[in-house]
């Protein structure tokens, strides 16, 4: 019987009775279980670990960022898309007239990102509205028990008087600072070099690092419950950088937005459930790979796995948008259609006509209580430091997930003004019959759904415990025929090989994701966190 979810713990997860916390920074795991500690519930722990991530997690998420989450509230699964939309002055052409320089040099903003066949990088071009401050609002106003502002005591003490800077976080920053903040031209990418350096290099390994001017707007969001952000007096220092760099962010974007509660979708694998939330996130990437793999009689081979992700991918980068423009996603579920993808893959490597994949940088965690709530929460600038815009005297930058959309001006994802982007960061949660099993969710880019699936089949066809799951050697594909796997795989390279996929064994585990999950069992949680970075599960 397939999924008897029988979890050989052996000492790989941990177990926890009451509630539990994992994420990729054990400072924002400590947060989060304070919250839980104090009386909070699992969305309460959630949000302190997820403001605590802005600050102790920078390279990877701020306040600037996009949310997504899902929540189990102990009788059914809600989805929250807490992602901003582009500002209302942005339009295809002005990106082809500045990737053609046709604007005259200074009036859109000093720095001219060079746009080719896809959005610029950095800049103002690809900054959206963000949407985590009113992400954070949102959930505690529908589930959170304990004050708000209690739920930012840590991270604003973090960023006051100063943290370690942990390894994984320490190699990101120095990548940063080395290799993507060099060349970037322009009064708008000023503020990133004095707040986010030491005299121009990144903070080593242990060294103590504080970002004050990040603690006053953490107080200033807590106080007036996110609202300064959009309407006061943050809001008018993004404006006012805005219009002084050429940036197109006005009051208007930022008053106007808002969060969005959404019906999460899901996919059959082996008696289970497997949940994503609907686009304009790429989960429906995963889904599709999952209910294609659903329809083999038996244990399908990485072959098989690698393809399925392939047809995935292909779906959602003609389809997923802005879902009030995008494509017929539901029909992508049908299992009709799925059958007839399935039908597709052969005994040799495929190519259906993906879309260029895209890379990230993101946090991901997911919380326990003791009364069966739990919650799954992603959040990210994207690619790194995103923007590299910074607000002056505020201490945090702005996302450039606007990179996530298209130039073609006949696909429903092609950029626009007040529109969301295809966002890479989808947080993911698993059932039984319907039966909470818990969150999981695999951070980077591209690797997040294709991380979706091997953490799902590990988990339902293997009957792993968290940690095991995630300690389990993962692959890659990026695009065409090129796929990467980590050394606990290179005994199946020459089959994959022979089959003409082009595999390298890659060393660097970069490339493979991060990932958290918590499973209910019993009367209690286990817990796994991410062996490639600094990521911690811990609980009481």
């Amino acid at each position: 019987m397939w999924g008897l979810m029988r979890y050989d713990i052996q000492g790989s997860s941990k177990f926890f009775p009451n509630g539990a916390v994992a994420t990729s920074q054990p400072l924002a795991v400590a947060a989060g279980l304070g919250a839980l500690r104090s009386g909070g519930n699992a969305v309460d722990a959630a949000i302190a670990a997820a403001v605590a991530l802005t600050v102790v997690q920078p390279t990877s998420n701020d306040i600037g960022s996009d949310l997504f989450a899902l929540v189990w509230d102990g009788e059914r699964l809600h989805g929250l898309n807490a992602s901003g939309r582009s500002p209302r002055l942005l339009t295809r052409d002005l990106v082809l007239d500045r990737a053609a320089g046709t604007v005259a040099s200074g009036a859109l903003g000093g720095h001219q990102a060079t746009v080719g066949s896809s959005m610029p990088e950095r800049g103002w071009l690809p900054v959206t509205v963000p949407g985590a401050p009113a992400g954070w609002r949102d959930l505690h106003a529908r589930f959170g028990s304990l004050p708000f502002a209690a739920l930012f005591e840590d991270a604003i003490g973090y960023a006051e008087r100063g943290y370690p800077v942990s390894p994984a976080v320490a190699r990101a920053w120095a990548r940063s600072v080395e290799r993507g903040y060099p060349g970037l031209h322009g009064d708008e990418f000023t503020e990133w070099g004095r707040v986010f350096t030491l005299g121009g290099r990144a903070p080593r390994v242990g060294e103590r690092w504080s970002n004050p001017d990040m603690a006053r707007t953490l107080r200033s969001i807590a106080s007036t419950q996110g609202s300064s952000f959009y309407t006061g007096e943050i809001a008018e220092a993004i404006v006012g950088l805005a219009e002084r760099t050429g940036g197109l962010l006005r009051e208007a974007d930022l008053a106007g937005h808002a969060s969005e509660w959404v019906a999460p979708l899901s996919v059959s694998y082996r008696g289970h459930e497997v949940w994503e939330l609907p686009p304009n996130g790429q989960g429906i990437a995963a889904l599709i790979a999952l209910g294609v793999l659903d329809g083999y009689e038996g244990l399908p081979g990485l072959h098989e796995r690698i393809e399925a992700v392939k047809l995935g991918f292909a779906d959602a980068h003609a389809y997923v948008a802005d879902p009030l423009v995008g494509g017929p996603v539901d029909g992508l579920l049908d299992g009709e259609y799925l059958a007839r993808r399935r039908g597709l893959i052969g005994e040799r490597a495929g190519e259906y006509g993906a879309g260029e994949p895209q890379r990230g940088g993101t946090v991901y965690l997911c919380t326990a209580d003791r009364d069966g709530r739990m919650v799954s929460l992603i959040q990210s600038n994207y690619m790194s430091f995103g923007s590299f815009v910074v607000v002056p005297g505020a201490g945090f930058g702005l996302q450039n997930r606007g990179t996530g959309f298209v130039l073609a001006a006949d696909h429903p994802n092609v950029v626009g003004p007040g529109k969301r982007p295809y966002h890479t960061i989808i947080p993911s949660f698993l059932t039984r019959g319907g039966a909470p099993v818990g969150p999981f969710g695999v951070m980077g880019g591209h690797m997040q759904p294709q991380g979706h699936v091997q953490m799902a089949l590990a988990t339902v066809d293997e009957g792993l415990d968290p940690q095991a799951a995630l300690d389990r050697p993962r692959w890659y594909w990026h695009s065409g025929l090129d796929v990467q796997v980590e050394p606990g795989l290179a005994g199946q390279a020459d089959e994959l090989r022979r089959r003409g996929h082009r595999v390298r064994v890659a060393e660097s585990p970069e490339v493979f994701g991060a990932g958290q999950a918590i499973w209910q069992i019993g009367a209690g949680y286990v817990a796994g966190s991410e062996p490639r970075v600094d990521g911690m599960a811990a609980g009481y």
